[in-house]
């Protein structure tokens, strides 16, 4: 079974609140027959899109492949919080790294967010970014390693828009009362995820990039024309080009082994409400976004017509549960029991990828092909620069390709068969921690 085709409508996007409420965009046509590009791109999604437009504002013929439409994976279904750094902490890749690359690591975050913000400022995209997000503790150790974070953060990295939160602090600010504490990153922020993919789109063909949807890739063969160019095949064409960029995430599939063995998909789940009306400032007394300490996160903010976007809850494997809303509900309960009768308008869910080391996969698995992908949760800013980064990688510029693709990211253990098995029993058992507060 193809992930790709397992829980959607080809060609449609899932029916969310991002879908409901998004900026329209004409669809693309698909690729028909044969096409000679410089850089052949796979996936329509923030990397992918990024990747696109900078290498059409550098000049280049490019072509994007998209098998549904742009924004259709996790780009456009994510719970929409654009986060500080890197997925692990800083703490974390001092000890394993060492303080310079965590340094420099630390920096392509700040780089990746000021990227992203400047995309929707140049191209007017209705993104409607909102700065604020709030890191939520249940226990009181976390509370404590959050706030030395707050100072590491302050102290060696001259971080100044991250604040520490006591108690009473975050029961002022989040209406839920199991939270003991935690951190606000007022540099962090959030945005309408879909509507910054279809910008991106709309740019990138601005630019001159060719958008193909509905364009579904089925193979990609680096030695079919003697090694000087690379063809990839889909369902009614094919595209032979200079180079080739992955850029599926958690849809990848079969196209690459190598990249496929150190990635795994997952998938996750969002609802929202019925608007709240006045209730929505008990829930969140600002507009800021949310995610929480558990290891299988709790994630919310309000929207624009002031809905609770609550994500949580977890499954492996293709096909998504038959009643998402079930799944979501229990621990939004848990986090705003005050929240049981609100109704659950939209319930949608989306695969992302994640890696054994939670730091992006940069890798080059053959002298023409290049791929990102692995974001593990904190992709919508990593995702975007790094398309940026492939992109100048193509053009001959890999110093920030080269300084992510040489971090460690071992292959997920038990081959193809039994990886996710293994990831689904590892999982099980850190939710069992968080339920019994371990």
């Amino acid at each position: 079974m193809n992930l790709l085709f397992a829980n959607d409508q080809r060609g449609a996007y899932p029916a969310s609140w991002y879908a409901a409420t998004a900026t329209p965009l004409a669809p693309f046509a698909p690729l028909l027959g044969a096409r000679r590009a410089d850089v052949c791109i796979i996936g329509g999604g923030y990397t992918g899109l990024s990747a696109a437009l900078h290498l059409a504002q550098r000049g280049l013929d490019v072509v994007v492949l998209e098998t549904h439409r742009v924004g259709f994976g996790a780009s456009g279904r994510n719970g929409g919080q654009v986060g500080s750094g890197q997925r692990l902490e800083q703490d974390v890749l001092e000890a394993r790294f060492g303080a310079a690359k965590a340094h420099q690591l630390w920096d392509l975050g700040q780089e990746a967010k000021a990227l992203l913000r400047g995309l929707i400022d140049t191209h007017q995209i209705d993104a409607a970014w909102k700065p604020g997000v709030v890191h939520a503790c249940w226990r009181k150790s976390e509370v404590r390693h959050a706030h030395q974070l707050v100072e590491r953060l302050n102290r060696d990295y001259g971080y100044d828009q991250i604040t520490a939160l006591d108690g009473p602090q975050m029961q002022a600010l989040v209406g839920a009362p199991a939270y003991l504490g935690g951190a606000i990153d007022r540099g962090a922020g959030h945005i309408h995820p879909l509507n910054f993919a279809l910008g991106l789109a709309r740019a990138a063909a601005a630019a001159g990039a060719q958008l193909h949807e509905m364009s579904h890739v089925t193979k990609i063969d680096p030695n079919a024309l003697g090694g000087g160019l690379v063809r990839v095949e889909t369902d009614q064409g094919h595209v032979e080009a200079d180079h080739v960029i992955l850029a599926c995430n958690g849809y990848l599939g079969g196209l690459d082994r190598q990249v496929a063995a150190r990635v795994m998909p997952v998938n996750n789940f969002i609802v929202a409400t019925e608007p709240l009306g006045v209730r929505a400032v008990q829930v969140l007394a600002e507009d800021v976004a949310v995610a929480d300490s558990k290891f299988v996160v709790n994630y919310f903010r309000l929207s624009a017509d002031g809905r609770l976007l609550f994500g949580g809850g977890e499954s492996y494997g293709y096909r998504f549960p038959s009643d998402i809303t079930r799944l979501v509900r229990k621990p939004m309960l848990q986090v705003f029991p005050q929240l049981a009768d609100a109704r659950i308008d939209y319930a949608w869910g989306g695969s992302l990828a994640i890696t054994m080391t939670r730091l992006p996969v940069f890798a080059r698995p053959h002298a023409k092909i290049l791929s990102a992908s692995g974001y593990s949760g904190h992709g919508v800013a990593l995702a975007t620069l790094a398309g940026r980064v492939l992109a100048e990688a193509v053009a001959g510029q890999a110093g920030q390709f080269d300084l992510m693709a040489g971090l460690p990211n071992p292959r997920f253990p038990g081959g193809d068969m039994m990886r996710t098995p293994v990831l689904a029993l590892a999982m099980t058992w850190y939710a069992l921690r968080d339920r019994l507060g371990l």
